[in-house]
C-alpha cells in the first residue's frame, strides 16, 4: 500500500503521517526532511542543491525528484510508503506514478487533508519551530512544557519569518492554484480522498486511519470529481481586456535549458529598448541587496528548504511594477508551470497590464545537450559563454568583467537530459496553454545566432506593431 498525504502547511501532515506509519507499518518519506538530509550529509544531490543555493538560484524540481527516486531505490518493496507533502504538482504526480511502476508498485491513493484557510492562518500565526530538530509546536494549541524550549531535544523554539497572516494568506493562494490540477488528476483516476482535517488531533487521526484501513481492505470510497469540485476549483485568471490595459510591449520568453533564451532576450531588449527581467538575476539581486524578499528567501535557504513559489512570484511582481518597465519588458525564466502562468496573468491584471506575446524558442534535445556540455559561466557577472559557439577572447576569462569562467556541475550530458525531462513535463502544457490563448509564437532556435535573432524580432513586430 503506497499513499500520499498532502495539504497546505499547518494542516498537521507531519503529526498524522507519523501516526499512520506506525499503525500501518508504512515507511514515512517527507520531502523537507529528505532535502535537509542530503544537504547535511553532503551527498552528491545535496552538493548539487547547495551549489544552486550558493549561486543564488532556485533549486530545480528535478533535484528533488532525484532525491525521491534515490529513496525509492533504497526502499524495501515489501513495506508500503507514505509520501508526506509529495507530490505537489500534477507533473510530480505523473513522475511518481512512473517511478513506482518501474518497481512494479502501485500508487493507491492521495489523501488531501482539508482545513479552512481561516483556521490555517490561526494555526500558523502561533506556530513555533525547534531550531535543532525542526519539531513543530504552537503557543496555544500545542505548547511546550517549558516556554521557548523543545520538549524533545531542548532546542530553542522560534517563529518563522513567513508565519504572519499576510504571508500565510499569500502562500495559501499559491498552494490552491498549484494543487487544483493535482487534485483533478487524482480525482479523474478515482484515487483522491478529501478528508476533513478540522477538529481534535484524535478525531482527524481516526478519520485518516479509517480511510487507510479501507484502502488496505479494498473497500475505500474515493472522492468523486463532482464532490471534489469546490476543492479543485483553482483560480482562473484571464487577461485584462485590451482597452483597459496599459499600452506596453510585455513579452515572455520560453525555452528549454540552453535554448538561448537569455541571449535572445538581451538582443531583443537592446533593439526594443526594454528591460530584461531574468528570474535568476532577480533572485540574486534580492539576496545580494538584502531586501525584505531576499531576507525571506534566505530564511528558507538557511533552513535547508526550497524557496516557495509565492516568494518568487512576489519578486517578479515587484520588478514588473518598477518605472523602467512602463513601456514593456522581456521576461525570461518565468513562468515555468501552469500555476505560475496563472500567477503572471493575475499580477499583470493588478498592474493594469496584459501580455503582448510569448516567444517559444524551440531547440531539439540533442542540440541542447551539445550546447550545455560546452557552456561556461562567469563566476562574477554570470555571463554565458560556449567553448564552440561563443568562446571568450581569452580562455577561462570573461570578456566583460575579467571574472573566472567555469562549467556548472549540472552541465553534463546525463544531468542535462534529466533536466530536459522535467522541462517537457512541466513546460509543454504551458506552451499549449499560451498557444490556445493566441499568444504563442514558436521560433526555430537552431542555426546561426543572427538568424535566430532575426526570427525573434520579426515575430515580435508581427504581433506588436508598436514595437
Amino acid at each position: 500500500m503506497n499513499l500520499a498525504l498532502i495539504g497546505p502547511s499547518g494542516v498537521g501532515k507531519g503529526t498524522h503521517a507519523a501516526a499512520l506509519c506506525q499503525r500501518f507499518n508504512l515507511s514515512h518519506v517527507a520531502t523537507g526532511d529528505l532535502f535537509r538530509h542530503h544537504l547535511k550529509t553532503r551527498s552528491a544531490l545535496g552538493i548539487l542543491a547547495r551549489r544552486y543555493m550558493e549561486q543564488g538560484e532556485l533549486v530545480p524540481d528535478e533535484v528533488v525528484d532525484a532525491m525521491i527516486e534515490e529513496w525509492c531505490e533504497q526502499h524495501p518493496a515489501a513495506q508500503g510508503i507514505l509520501f508526506d507533502g509529495f507530490p505537489r504538482t500534477a507533473y510530480q504526480a505523473r513522475f511518481l506514478d512512473a517511478l513506482l511502476a518501474r518497481y512494479n508498485l502501485s500508487f493507491d491513493a492521495v489523501i488531501y487533508l482539508r482545513v479552512a484557510d481561516e483556521e490555517i492562518v490561526r494555526r500558523l500565526s502561533g506556530r513555533l519551530i525547534c531550531r535543532q530538530c525542526q519539531a513543530p509546536w504552537h503557543r496555544t494549541l500545542h505548547p511546550p512544557k517549558v516556554a521557548g524550549r523543545c520538549d524533545l531535544c531542548g532546542g530553542e523554539l522560534y517563529q518563522r519569518a513567513d508565519d504572519t497572516p499576510a504571508l500565510i494568506s499569500t502562500r495559501l493562494r499559491v498552494f490552491h492554484r498549484t494543487t487544483g490540477p493535482l487534485l483533478e488528476y487524482f480525482a479523474d483516476q478515482r484515487r483522491l480522498a478529501v478528508i476533513d482535517g478540522s477538529g481534535t488531533t484524535a478525531d482527524v487521526g481516526a478519520r485518516l486511519a479509517g480511510f487507510v484501513a479501507a484502502v488496505a481492505q479494498g473497500t475505500a470510497r474515493f472522492t468523486t470529481r463532482e464532490e471534489a469540485a469546490p476543492v479543485i476549483a483553482a483560480e482562473q485568471i484571464a487577461q485584462l481586456p485590451a482597452h483597459l490595459a496599459r499600452a506596453s510591449l510585455d513579452l515572455v520568453l520560453l525555452g528549454g535549458p540552453g535554448s538561448g533564451k537569455g541571449t535572445q532576450a538581451e538582443k531583443l531588449c537592446a533593439e526594443l529598448k526594454l528591460p530584461h527581467i531574468a528570474t535568476g538575476d532577480l533572485f540574486r539581486e534580492n539576496l545580494k541587496n538584502n531586501t525584505e524578499l531576499g531576507r525571506l528567501a534566505r530564511t528558507y535557504m538557511d533552513r535547508g528548504e526550497l524557496v516557495p513559489d509565492d516568494v518568487t512570484e512576489a519578486m517578479v511582481e515587484e520588478r514588473l511594477a518598477r518605472p523602467d518597465t512602463h513601456v514593456g519588458f522581456v521576461l525570461d525564466g518565468f513562468p515555468r508551470t501552469l500555476p505560475q502562468a496563472a500567477a503572471l496573468m493575475d499580477m499583470a491584471a493588478r498592474l493594469n497590464r496584459r501580455l503582448s506575446g510569448v516567444l517559444y524558442i524551440n531547440v531539439s534535445d540533442e542540440a541542447i545537450v551539445s550546447r550545455l556540455s560546452g557552456r561556461l559561466i562567469c563566476r562574477q557577472c554570470q555571463a554565458p559563454y560556449h567553448l564552440q559557439f561563443k568562446p571568450p577572447h581569452k580562455p577561462g576569462v570573461c570578456d566583460g568583467c575579467g571574472g573566472e569562467l567555469y562549467q556548472r556541475a549540472d552541465d553534463n550530458p546525463n544531468t542535462v537530459r534529466a533536466r530536459l525531462v522535467t522541462f517537457h513535463g512541466q513546460t509543454e502544457p504551458l506552451i499549449d496553454y499560451y498557444r490556445r490563448a493566441g499568444l504563442l509564437h514558436e521560433i526555430d532556435g537552431e542555426g546561426a545566432l543572427a538568424d535566430i535573432s532575426a526570427r525573434c524580432l520579426k515575430a515580435v513586430r508581427t504581433f506588436a506593431p508598436k514595437a
